[in-house]
């Protein structure tokens, strides 16, 4: 096999420039696609088409209507919701909401149909509109109407009427992946206009599409945080390992050709991100950096013993190739075996990271070679003397591999023994921190109006 490598590395080499072109031209062709990729943003993208569970609940929302919605909570700063600058202020909010795209019921405290017997005569308005003799007489009926109704109770006020909510259903179209962020930024707006307008009130926005949205955004904040720091981190390692100018831009281009690469074979069969698979570049350029420092590596150590540059790369290519290639078919194997979980977005993930593992094994021994072969490289030459760290780091482990060997299970077994206390936990909320909107406020909720967790039956 080292005759085969050798000659193909050789090959590399010769044909430089054209192994150069292919690659670039490749690359840019799976990159195109990256235009296609879309933002998942409904829930329902974690669940596979035939799942029970989301089939009965498609069938639930076709008979009677969709559960997305958005909630505002309202919390006085003076803890009491039945005063007259609070009422307004939801009354307003409320009247507002319905302009929010997809918006189809509006419900709060304010606009409860209030149903009172009146002689013989039934009489049904909006609680904020009950006639009374004063303003504090409206404010009392409302708060004993609210405090004694099971339809608005610890639903749209807090038992202790310190905080309220105007809960908003919405019914997407389903035609396009803006009408969530659409409705959510919408909403926004109106929470702050309402902050604005009334500031002894804050307002807290929650609900089914603020959490679709916030996959979305936290999708993307992530990849605008994580890929500069990966970078980041990736320049030192390379700075440190390589001290080559060269060899650390090829290596940066590489890793970011084939974090592209895996990006825009999504977009070509329509994956939409989400968190796990926006994840994919993080990834592939960790294991894509290793690919190149090991050629590298090998090649920048002939080199400072002596051996030209073109005969180093070939070298460095023959001891490589099969660690390279067994490491990177081993891991692409172990991503695409996520492809039997039930949740699609981590089939996503498996298949856009095996991807780009391929892609990034593929370049490190052809675009890697062409382009260090073109670019000059520069080195010190230097003489071996004694021992590095490494061989005696390497001694030391073949010196006591059976005491390594008996700790290393030992502490396997130790760590194994903590596998009980893993435990399930599939609480949405809890996928978000409390750096993100959506869990701060929907922690509120929780803790001061109602739940945001629903069983529905249908009879």
């Amino acid at each position: 096999m080292d005759k085969w490598v050798v000659q193909f590395a050789q090959g590399v080499v010769k044909w430089r420039w054209p192994v150069l072109f292919t690659s670039i031209i490749a690359v840019m062709g799976m990159a195109f696609g990256g235009q296609y990729l879309t933002m998942g943003t409904n829930y329902r993208i974690f669940f596979k088409g035939d799942n029970p569970q989301l089939v009965a609940f498609e069938k639930l929302q076709d008979i009677y209507t969709q559960n997305d919605n958005l909630m505002f909570v309202i919390e006085p700063k003076d803890g009491n919701v039945f005063t007259p600058e609070t009422t307004a202020a939801v009354q307003r909010l409320a009247e507002e909401a319905w302009q929010i795209p997809f918006a189809m019921r509006v419900d709060a405290v304010t606009n409860f149909q209030h149903t009172r017997a009146e002689g013989d005569d039934l009489m049904v308005s909006d609680l904020y509109e009950v006639e009374t003799d004063s303003e504090d007489a409206l404010m009392d009926t409302m708060r004993v109407v609210s405090l004694n109704e099971p339809l608005l109770l610890r639903r749209l006020i807090s038992d202790r009427a310190h905080v309220t909510g105007i809960n908003v259903t919405l019914q997407f179209a389903r035609e396009s992946v803006d009408e969530v962020p659409d409705a959510v930024n919408f909403a926004r707006e109106l929470a702050a206009k309402t902050r604005e307008e009334a500031p002894g009130v804050n307002v807290y926005l929650t609900g089914v599409a603020a959490l679709n949205n916030a996959f979305s955004e936290a999708a993307i904040g992530d990849m605008s945080t994580l890929i500069p720091l990966m970078f980041l981190i990736m320049m030192i390692v390379m700075i440190v390992m390589l001290r080559s100018v060269t060899g650390t831009i090829t290596t940066l281009l590489l890793v970011m050709m084939s974090a592209a690469a895996a990006m825009g074979l999504g977009g070509w069969f329509g994956v939409a991100l989400t968190p796990p698979s926006a994840q994919v570049p993080t990834i592939v350029m960790t294991l894509a950096i290793a690919d190149s420092i090991h050629i590298l590596v090998t090649m920048l150590k002939s080199m400072r013993a002596g051996m030209p540059k073109r005969e180093a790369l070939v070298e460095s290519i023959r001891i490589n190739f099969q660690p390279v290639f067994l490491t990177s078919v081993s891991t692409a194997i172990g991503f695409l075996s996520m492809n039997f979980s039930d949740v699609p977005p981590f089939h996503h993930l498996g298949n856009m990271a095996a991807s780009g593992v391929m892609i990034a094994m593929v370049l490190s021994v052809t675009m890697l070679p062409a382009l260090i072969a073109i670019l000059p490289v520069r080195v010190r030459l230097r003489e071996e003397s004694g021992s590095t760290r490494i061989d005696r780091l390497a001694d030391f482990v073949v010196r006591r591999r059976t005491s390594l060997m008996w700790s290393s299970v030992a502490i396997v077994l130790l760590l194994g023994s903590l596998l009980p206390l893993n435990r399930l936990d599939d609480r949405f909320v809890e996928y978000f921190d409390e750096t993100i909107a959506f869990r701060r406020d929907t922690d509120f909720t929780t803790e001061n109006l109602t739940g945001v967790y629903q069983v529905e039956y249908s009879l």
